[in-house]
């Protein structure tokens, strides 16, 4: 804790866009107005910052915008930011300003970058977990996970309904290059026969035992999902392999890509942001410093920055053994 008082606060929007940011936004800008901040955007992340991009947000900035997907802030990734000299020009315009603590919504890489900025100049950083990924330790939940996995759901549903109707292996990709929630959650909500992530060694072998094994007893739609980080490989690789040990198989890949990405947020992702930004400005009022703010157990959940950066979280077994049983 620290007994400076902010008066001029900044909030961006960094790395990978997340439905529901904007709702982060909205809640940052009207609770620091609220309280009595001026509150300025960075436009653009990190670059913005660099390029003096900043603008002065009113309460009426931010109207409208709680249900959009994206983010009005924009966002860039930063080369130079990683860079001391791109840091002090960045502190330099932050400076010019007057501004004297900072919003960081975004994932892991943005909090690093943060984390450095906070160390080497005084201006205090907090951090909201912004990602798809759910790849941050310290919140059950991230913004925009709730969004990007009920659109993934959306999507199987409907190759369910093709692959059913001719008898069909669809062999399905989803996002997440290091972490397989979407993958976890979106397979067990659709009924996947298997689900392959990066966090869970993958036997394909098994999988051909299986698939082979529901042949016989002329079980031929089968779903299977994929994260594009798989540790085998993504939805491409899987396929090649099944298609040279299954040749008679009718096989499909469907990758879902960037459609994940955007679209109006869910409401649980708009009050985890809401709820997360609120308390963000309350923060740094009250002089609690480079923590990232999360929610765990419906409780706000304060991490330091340090702490809050990509924890290769263990998947429960169970959760393999469950999909098993439910698909046989």
């Amino acid at each position: 804790m620290t007994d400076k008082k902010v008066t001029r606060i900044g909030v961006l929007t960094s790395g990978g866009d997340a439905p529901g940011m904007n709702a982060a936004v909205r809640a940052v800008v009207r609770t620091g107005i609220y309280h009595g901040l001026e509150v300025f955007a960075v436009m653009r992340g990190y670059q913005g910052m660099i390029e003096n991009d900043i603008v002065k947000m009113e309460s009426r900035s931010v109207a409208n915008i709680i249900q959009r997907g994206g983010t009005i802030l924009k966002t860039a990734r930063s080369k130079e930011f990683f860079t001391p000299e791109g840091r002090k020009k960045a502190y330099e315009n932050l400076k010019s300003h007057g501004i004297d603590g900072l919003i960081v919504i975004g994932g892991d890489g943005s909090f690093n970058g943060a984390l450095k900025f906070s160390q080497e100049f005084d201006i205090p950083c907090i951090g909201l977990p912004g990602t798809i990924d759910k790849d941050i330790a310290g919140s059950d939940f991230t913004i925009g996970f709730d969004t990007a996995v009920n659109t993934a759901i959306s999507a199987i549903d409907k190759i369910r309904d093709t692959a059913d109707a001719h008898d069909r292996l669809f062999i399905i990709e989803v996002m997440g290059r290091d972490a397989g929630y979407i993958a976890l959650h979106s397979g067990v909500a659709t009924g996947a026969e298997h689900v392959l992530i990066p966090e869970h060694k993958t036997d394909i072998d098994e999988v051909i035992n299986s698939l082979q094994e529901k042949e016989k007893r002329k079980k031929l739609m089968n779903l299977i999902v994929v994260a594009e980080g798989d540790e085998f490989g993504g939805g491409e690789q899987v396929t090649k392999y099944i298609k040279e040990k299954l040749p008679n198989a009718d096989i499909k890949i469907t990758v879902l890509g960037h459609i994940q990405r955007g679209g109006s947020p869910t409401c649980a992702d708009r009050i985890l942001a809401s709820r997360m930004g609120y308390h963000a400005v309350l923060c740094l009022m009250e002089g609690r410093n480079n923590v990232m703010v999360g929610i765990v157990n419906d409780q706000m959940h304060y991490t330091p920055l340090v702490k809050a950066v990509k924890a290769k979280q263990q998947i429960d077994e169970d959760w393999f053994d469950m999909i098993k049983i439910l698909a046989s």
